[in-house]
């Protein structure tokens, strides 16, 4: 018998748990307010989307945050599709609200005045005003101390009411919205700001405002909820049901995934402790309590850890894809670099197939420098390693250049390439990074020449909205609408385009993307398969007005004349590579501008001990990566000894930083591998001219 009695104790406080919260379970609508639903097809929400995390702009232009996802099970649980109107000023939005132009508003703190005319909702959590100042400013922790000083607080905001109330003798300071009140701080305009704790350090943060720290709390807090007017009467009644049908777990979800704050289990709720159920109950409630938070921690490692599971598999399964899509796509070119040099070496060719292999064996290269290029610069984009360059640039010069380049290849396929450039004169001069700019324009215009087989592309550009709108625009094969989706993935994210066999890897669209990402700016397409895409890029248009001289900065390298050969110049190649010094002194003794007399050191240490003995060199052409003394260190003892010597430094890394640590260490000039004809020419004739 005494055996029994703690299982029908458990039975007992089982029994009252369920009856206790069985009497808070969903209420459903009346016919009647179902019905006004249906005759009220335009009820409206107003959004106010500048305070992160509650209710912002992503990257990705989405309207995002705690209220929207909030609003989104709202409307689960009525089953209503709200209208969003979205405004730009908070003080706008209140008076709409207040005027009943909107049905609902979310993201609204109460106050005294408010509550007059509107009932709040969903007051999900508080987040704590703080007072933020400048660094190395003398200021108090005390709100009370700062008599004479300025403090500024958004436009309209619900603090400012309360503030005045708790501290009538103290002066505030509106302004535009708490971006602009921290940016004036931050610049000394103000002398403090309050304002949520988790809205400073996220400006802070996100704006780069070193100067600016918090200096304490104000006991006063920020608790936003959903407001809906009082006269609407049917409409607060649906919304309080929705708002009662919404569980805490899922309430609690919600919060997590944008806050990060601790889940708390349900025995620490209030409505919990009920004093019966402490009294006559207590040893039970304690082990059921613990049994439950148990079995809760169990669950969420186990999830914590299948998901981890998950994540480990499917990076397997992307490295195996992407080793087998890398070698693949290097394999292809080298197989071709191999078989036909094998086929150059037999003794009965014709010239016209000498020509046709060493064709084939420079298309090969070219594919394998632009593929290995393209995985590089992915995986740069990817974590963050590529920075914007911003430079003057003539958009003129740019759009003809590419029109230039990819009209070859069209005229080869057979099709037409257009240029419709609508820019005005005073338009064609912009602050921009070119080299990502062109990148982008390329990768899209040779990816509409790779699907297109008849018909033409049009490239157009114009500025519209302060923005520079470029369409790229052809009569290809279109794109599948399964495939759309994931156009612009590249083949570590999409499992789809892993599967898929192509000629190439395809980055082009990926990299032009990711630039454009960098570039705050968007990319944007629409296809019909088998009539055609567009491809529509909009990025922020910064133009320069300056007088017609100044073109004279936007002069390309392709305008210095050639000087002619005049005297013999005296050029060491500084390379460890046999086949490279080989190619170098090819192309040199090619170049008919000048007559060259050629000496080669394989290291750092030779180069610098034949500078040495040798004071008549012109120019050093120096290979950054060489055994015994690289070519950074060589550059500089050489410079040291006589800085009039001309050195190119000469890599196959040509990043941002690989340019400036070549330069930084003494170099006058740089050129990337594989070195064409034209640009060593180019590179020489300015090195001389400086000399």
């Amino acid at each position: 018998m005494s055996n029994r009695k703690p299982l029908l104790l458990s039975v007992l406080f089982l029994l009252i748990f369920f009856l206790f919260f069985s009497c808070s379970g969903e209420k459903d609508m009346t016919d009647s307010e179902i019905k006004w639903l249906q005759q009220n097809d335009s009820i409206t929400v107003a959004f106010f989307p500048y305070y992160p995390p509650y209710q912002f702009i992503n990257e990705d232009g989405d309207i995002v945050g705690v209220f929207v996802e909030y609003l989104d099970l709202l409307e689960k649980k009525v089953g209503y599709k709200f209208k969003r109107k979205y405004y730009q000023e908070w003080p706008t939005m209140l008076s709409d609200i207040q005027n009943k132009n909107v049905d609902i508003a979310v993201e609204i703190q109460s106050t005294k005045s408010r509550s007059t005319y509107l009932n709040f909702y969903a007051e999900l959590f508080e987040s704590k005003h703080v007072i933020t100042a400048r660094k190395g400013t003398i200021h108090s922790k005390k709100l009370s101390d700062y008599n004479n000083k300025k403090i500024t607080v958004p436009q309209d905001y619900a603090v400012l009411e309360n503030l005045k109330q708790k501290y009538p003798k103290l002066t505030f300071i509106e302004d535009e919205n708490d971006l602009v009140c921290l940016k004036k701080l931050n610049s000394g305009e103000y002398d403090a700001y309050i304002g949520p704790r988790a809205v400073v350090n996220y400006i802070i943060k996100t704006q780069n405002l070193d100067n600016l720290k918090i200096v304490s709390e104000t006991g006063l807090v920020y608790k936003p909820g959903i407001t809906v007017h009082k006269k609407n009467r049917i409409l607060n009644d649906i919304i309080q049901k929705a708002v009662n049908n919404i569980s805490t777990t899922e309430s609690q979800n919600l919060i997590e995934n944008w806050l990060y704050t601790e889940t708390k289990p349900f025995y620490k709720k209030t409505n919990f402790l009920i004093p019966v159920l402490l009294i006559l109950l207590t040893g039970i409630i304690i082990l059921i309590a613990i049994n439950f938070y148990l079995s809760f921690i169990v669950k969420r490692k186990t999830k914590e850890l299948r998901i981890a599971k998950d994540i480990a598999e499917k990076d397997d399964q992307l490295k195996t894809a992407f080793i087998h899509n890398v070698s693949h796509e290097i394999n292809t070119p080298i197989n071709g670099i191999r078989v036909f040099s094998e086929r150059l070496s037999e003794s009965k060719l014709t010239p016209s197939e000498k020509k046709k292999y060493t064709s084939i064996i420079k298309a090969s290269s070219d594919q394998l420098i632009e593929n290995i290029n393209n995985i590089l610069e992915v995986s740069q984009l990817e974590t963050k390693q590529i920075k914007l360059n911003p430079e003057k640039t003539d958009l003129y010069e740019m759009l003809d250049t590419i029109h230039s380049i990819f009209d070859v290849k069209t005229k080869e396929k057979g099709i037409l390439l257009i240029l419709n450039n609508n820019l005005k004169e005073n338009q064609r001069y912009v602050i921009i990074d070119k080299s990502k700019l062109t990148k982008t324009i390329s990768g899209i215009v040779e990816n509409s020449i790779k699907f297109t087989d008849k018909g033409s592309i049009l490239i157009s550009c114009m500025i519209q909205n302060s923005k520079l709108i470029i369409m790229v625009r052809d009569s290809g094969k279109g794109i599948n609408i399964e495939e759309q989706a994931v156009i612009f993935e590249n083949f570590t994210r999409s499992k789809d385009i892993i599967l898929k066999k192509h000629e190439r890897l395809g980055l082009g669209l990926t990299i032009a993307k990711e630039n454009v990402n960098l570039m705050k700016g968007e990319l944007s397409f629409s296809s019909i398969p088998n009539q055609g895409s567009t491809f529509r890029l909009e990025i922020p248009y910064t133009p320069i007005i300056d007088d017609i001289d100044d073109q004279k900065h936007f002069v390309s390298s392709d305008s210095i004349p050639k000087k002619p050969k005049t005297k013999q110049h005296i050029l060491l190649i500084a390379e460890d590579g046999e086949v490279n010094f080989l190619f170098l002194k090819t192309i040199l003794k090619k170049i008919k501008e000048y007559d060259f007399i050629i000496h080669r050191a394989k290291d750092g240490k030779e180069a610098v001990q034949f500078c040495l003995e040798n004071k008549q060199i012109d120019l050093v052409l120096m290979d950054i990566k060489m055994p015994e003394m690289n070519g950074y260190d060589a550059t500089r003892i050489i410079k040291k000894m006589d800085p009039n010597i001309q050195i190119i430094a000469q890599t196959a890394y040509s990043t941002k930083d690989d340019i400036k640590k070549a330069l930084e260490a003494g170099c006058d000039n740089f050129i990337s591998k594989p070195i064409s004809v034209k640009a060593l020419n180019k590179v020489l004739q300015k090195s001389f001219k400086k000399k």
